[in-house]
């Protein structure tokens, strides 16, 4: 049974495969010039990093996000529902192979490949990157890059690619299981997998791992800030905290409580004809500063990285767990 998997599979693997030691071959060519110029120019490398190599950094970011995409809807969706759209199951069935052991071997064979294409990916990724990472970690002055806790850099990052791959390809083969027809059941999965890639980085990973707070004073001098929603918002962008993920800021009155930005602060900032001046910003700030206002900001420091690596790791193989538990159990009551 394990053969006759792999016969079906292999195709798929070698592939997705090659394509991997194409970029692991690529970036094993620059990366060692990329570190060595880390050990000379410290945190400034985001300054120095190269057109070619900033291409190949968001290169890079892009395909250990699409791996998992990829390996749900080109492995795990057809791998069952063209087997049930076919009858080819009823083959196997009537070999003395039990259902039970024709989705074991299916799920155990594609799950460890694709949990080791997404892990190689990242692996590789991950190192060339890592002097980035670290001189942005390091307090690098760059919009150009992203903390290895960004949400985008994150589940390109580590162990986490590997969980994502083992989710996508369980769910694409729960899909197909259910669904039956191979087309509907690769679409199906690349939207929910896409759904839970946004919902979770926006309502459940800031909660894996307790979070710090820190007050920051609304001066001119202090931290600096963007003024969004018609002067409505403030958000400020702390510089003591290099690498940090921001989940989340309000604004506090002089008693410390949550409140909105006052409406005197959009009526400082108006002006008769075209934005407000530095100056007139400035002032502005400060006469907020001056009535007690300050912002709260909530945020995941970059120490925090692999405890968050590791709960994410966990919730996505738990889910895959979960639904390797669903596929035996309708395979062996709803499936005819």
């Amino acid at each position: 049974m394990i053969w006759l998997t792999w016969r079906q599979f292999r195709t798929q693997a070698a592939v997705m495969f090659a394509a991997v030691a194409a970029l692991a071959a690529t970036l094993a060519v620059t990366g060692p010039q990329l570190a060595e110029l880390y050990r000379t120019a410290g945190s400034g490398l985001v300054d120095q990093v190269s057109s070619s190599d900033q291409t190949l950094y968001y290169t890079g970011l892009l395909v250990v996000l699409a791996v998992p995409a990829v390996i749900g809807m080109f492995w795990g969706a057809p791998l069952i529902s063209r087997e049930l759209e076919t009858g080819t199951h009823y083959l196997a069935w009537n070999q003395g192979v039990t259902r039970t052991r024709w989705l074991a071997t299916k799920l155990g064979l594609g799950a460890a490949a694709s949990m080791t294409a997404a892990g190689l990916t990242s692996l590789a990724v991950s190192w060339w990157s890592s002097p980035i990472d670290r001189a942005v970690n390091g307090g690098g002055a760059t919009d150009t890059y992203f903390p290895r806790l960004d949400p985008v850099a994150f589940a390109a990052r580590g162990v986490v690619p590997m969980a994502h791959a083992a989710f996508a390809f369980v769910l694409g083969v729960a899909l197909g299981l259910v669904i039956r027809r191979t087309l509907p059941a690769m679409a199906t999965t690349f939207a929910l997998y896409t759904a839970v890639q946004i919902a979770v980085p926006m309502w459940i990973r800031s909660h894996l791992t307790a979070a710090d707070q820190t007050i920051l004073p609304i001066e001119p001098d202090g931290a600096p800030i963007s003024i969004q929603d018609g002067a409505r918002q403030i958000v400020a962008h702390p510089e003591e905290v290099p690498g940090a993920w921001v989940t989340s800021q309000q604004t506090l009155n002089a008693a410390g409580q949550p409140t909105p930005v006052p409406s005197s602060f959009a009526d400082c900032l108006r002006t008769e004809s075209g934005p407000p001046t530095l100056q007139q910003v400035d002032r502005c700030v400060a006469d907020l500063g001056a009535l007690g206002y300050k912002q709260q900001v909530t945020y995941q420091p970059a120490g925090n990285f692999w405890a968050l690596q590791w709960a994410e790791t966990g919730l996505y193989l738990g889910l895959a767990l979960a639904l390797t538990g669903f596929c035996a159990w309708w395979i062996r009551l709803r499936v005819t």
